[in-house]
């Protein structure tokens, strides 16, 4: 048993619905199905190529990172859990702050000698990561991180990203905004994704005859938001524009509700996880949103539908956007190590640039001058009667509509602050 094992089962009993097997697949479950059905041929002697996940397992994305965490297990379980003819195995570790987000990574580079990583639910998280895959080569999938700067400045050869950065989720729902009112008020996090919020919004609004009337940066696992909440209050805006993520958008959410504002003034956010919201209940849900991904989507191409029912059978509840991202994530990998017939990192570069899929009239890849996937964005809001405990969400648009609105949305080439290194 491996370290790794060990670790991981400590954190499937906290987690209560993923199983030690799961933790680290293809490790203990291939060992005991090679037991009981003798494998001849070279798979069999082959070593296991081993894919490393940092995903959180402490700290206030934890619940995001779970769901992240089982769709990367589930495309690998898609495939038998074999890469290349060989076992492959996912070797999970946990992400509890930036520093250890990084040395996660050098450990699964170092000592488990991974042929490539998934991670990052925070983009603080993913931009250590991301300098880490730049320094030892190693390619490195951000499947949750949001903020610009990972396929912008900080942008390297190794690092791909597959949720929209903050700029595109500004673009999409500011509109929107807009037409609620020219008073703004922004609360966001003190960390990266929330400073890009901040930026993307208050740039808008002002080019776009409005005002900020008032702006707060709160701490992540902000336990009490009753003082920023009443400072809201007496700005009145015309709606409130937040950039808490996870536990804390759950939190400032239900106190929200709890000081009578739900319905008083409308509050948006961008790129929100299911899991967000399921947090705060039915009776405190309240916001327009933007989604990378909905498990009720009736645009989603066949392969999506089979993934959220196959996870929805194992998991016994719909598959979460971050079961989506994270899902997606790995199948991008492990698909590029397969047609690169190699796990060589310059090759699976080299076939990552060329990975993709078809999402209806969307050829859904990572742009080889910044690595950012290119894909469309749900907007949402709150259902004004939930009757099913996971449903919440009603879907008002999939955005940008047309070929030329998506490149406007995510800028070209020219536009962008990436400058790509080689290999």
């Amino acid at each position: 048993m491996t370290e790794a094992t060990i670790k991981n089962s400590s954190t499937a009993a906290r987690f209560g619905r993923i199983g030690r097997r799961s933790l680290l697949l293809g490790g203990a479950g291939l060992a005991a199905s090679r037991l009981a059905t003798p494998f001849i041929g070279n798979a069999e002697a082959a070593e296991p190529i081993r894919i490393g996940m940092v995903w959180a397992k402490t700290g206030q994305i934890v619940d995001q990172a779970e769901y992240l965490a089982q769709g990367g297990m589930l495309a690998l379980e898609q495939r038998n859990n074999m890469l290349l003819d060989r076992p492959c195995e996912i070797v999970w570790l946990d992400e509890p702050n930036p520093q250890g987000a990084q040395q996660s990574a050098e450990r699964l580079i170092g000592e488990y000698k991974v042929a490539g990583i998934v991670g990052g639910a925070l983009s603080s998280f993913a931009l250590a990561i991301s300098a880490v895959a730049k320094k030892s080569k190693i390619p490195y999938v951000a499947a949750n991180a949001a903020t610009g700067a990972l396929t912008g400045a900080s942008c390297n050869k190794y690092t791909f990203r597959l949720q929209p950065p903050v700029d595109v989720h500004t673009r999409v729902l500011a509109p929107y905004c807009a037409n609620l009112g020219k008073k703004w008020y922004l609360l966001t996090a003190s960390y990266a994704f929330g400073q890009d919020i901040k930026k993307a919004f208050s740039d808008y609004i002002n080019a776009n005859g409005g005002t900020v009337v008032g702006a707060d940066e709160a701490p992540l696992n902000t336990a009490d938001y009753s003082s920023y909440i009443l400072k809201i209050r007496a700005a009145k805006p015309d709606v409130v524009i937040g950039g808490v993520s996870a536990s804390d958008l759950t939190t400032f959410l239900k106190q929200w509700n709890e000081l009578g504002m739900r319905g008083r003034i409308p509050f948006a956010e961008i790129a929100v996880g299911n899991t967000d919201l399921w947090g705060v209940g039915p009776e405190a849900a309240d916001g327009l949103f933007t989604l990378t991904w909905y498990y009720k989507n009736p645009n989603n191409p066949p392969e999506e539908q089979a993934m959220a029912a196959a996870y929805e059978k194992k998991y016994n509840r719909p598959a979460a956007d971050k079961a989506w991202m994270g899902w997606m994530g790995m199948k991008s990998l492990l698909d590029s190590i397969e047609a690169a017939k190699s796990t060589e990192p310059a090759a699976i570069v080299n076939a990552l640039e060329a990975w993709n899929v078809k999402r209806g009239d969307l050829s859904l890849g990572y742009r080889p001058f910044d690595h950012q996937m290119v894909n469309r964005l749900l907007v949402a809001g709150i259902k004004p009667s939930i009757t099913d405990k996971w449903d919440y969400f009603d879907i008002k648009a999939e955005l940008p509509a047309t070929t030329a609105d998506i490149e406007k949305a995510y800028g070209t080439q020219a536009e962008s602050a990436c400058k790509m290194d080689s290999l």
